[in-house]
């Protein structure tokens, strides 16, 4: 093997080695867990065969209702968090992409600075502005004679999607701002110079040459963030442990209850893996409607 062919394996080998220890065996452990009676204290009690699959897709058990009801809930997280985490998140890259160079630093500093806060730390934020009796928020609204009693932000719906979505798109929004911005650099801005001598607007500018130079990008970010927002966690269960009435209780915080509340590690684990391909399905879903979209454009 030549010199350079054995500098590569040993860049790669550590990435390899890490994604068969710490994805690759324990993805095929789980789904072995998910075809077997287990528990936490009891261990392995035989094998079952796709009966924990049956309970969750098909029984009347409560295994059924918290799996959909949490499948539910996260969608709507999705569908509510997604949009403005990719939209916003460009928005205020072309806005910072427009600054003067010499604070474009600054901005893209104060952007993203929130993304580096921990999830816990983000929620103490939002609880203490949005509580119900006590909140800032609540008490400036009041002050200001806009409201007359508190708003239930944290305790009653919709109110509480609102806040679980602005506290979602505070936190994050600066990464994906930054992935575009990095996409904006990009482009040659003779590109843009010609243009603007040929009397194209922004709108013009922006559908012509922004959004073509960085349509993979975008679909990257919008990938992303569907499979982030997927994820939700830390922001239901640390503002509102899924209330009121489990209603933003997420799929997550269903299978972490079957494995800890409930000590089934077979239902847990089984859940997981439907959660993997429901979002492997979404994955592939928006991947081939974008290579459509391209074939379409390109005939």
């Amino acid at each position: 093997m030549k010199a350079g062919k054995k500098v590569s394996v040993c860049f790669i080998l550590p990435f390899v080695l890490f994604f068969i220890l710490f994805w690759l065996v324990p993805f095929f452990y789980g789904f072995y867990m998910s075809l077997h009676n287990f528990s936490l204290i009891n261990g392995d009690r035989g094998f079952i065969g796709v009966d924990n699959y049956i309970k969750i897709l098909f029984s009347s058990s409560m295994y059924h209702s918290s799996f959909f009801l949490g499948l539910k809930n996260t969608l709507i997280f999705v569908a509510l968090s997604v949009p403005p985490l990719v939209l916003l998140s460009l928005a205020l890259a072309l806005l910072v992409d427009n600054l003067p160079n010499k604070v474009k630093g600054l901005f893209r500093t104060i952007y993203f600075i929130s993304y580096s806060v921990s999830v816990t730390a983000v929620a103490s934020i939002f609880i203490w502005m949005l509580k119900g009796n006590g909140g800032y928020l609540n008490n400036l609204l009041m002050n200001l004679k806009i409201t007359a009693a508190p708003v239930p932000w944290l305790e009653s719906q919709p109110f509480v999607w609102i806040s679980l979505t602005i506290a979602t798109v505070w936190w994050t929004i600066g990464y994906n701002m930054m992935l575009f911005i990095n996409g904006l650099n990009e482009i040659d801005v003779s590109i843009y110079e010609a243009s603007a001598i040929d009397g194209a607007g922004f709108w013009t500018k922006f559908v012509s040459i922004t959004m073509p130079n960085i349509k993979n990008i975008f679909f990257f970010v919008l990938m992303t963030t569907i499979i982030a927002s997927f994820n939700v966690y830390g922001q239901p269960r640390l503002m509102t442990a899924g209330g009121p009435g489990q209603t933003t209780k997420p799929l997550i915080m269903v299978i972490n209850s079957a494995i800890m509340d409930q000590n089934n590690m077979g239902i847990g684990n089984a859940m997981a893996i439907l959660m993997g391909l429901i979002i492997m399905a979404v994955s592939l879903g928006q991947y081939f409607m974008t290579k459509e979209k391209e074939k379409i454009r390109i005939k």
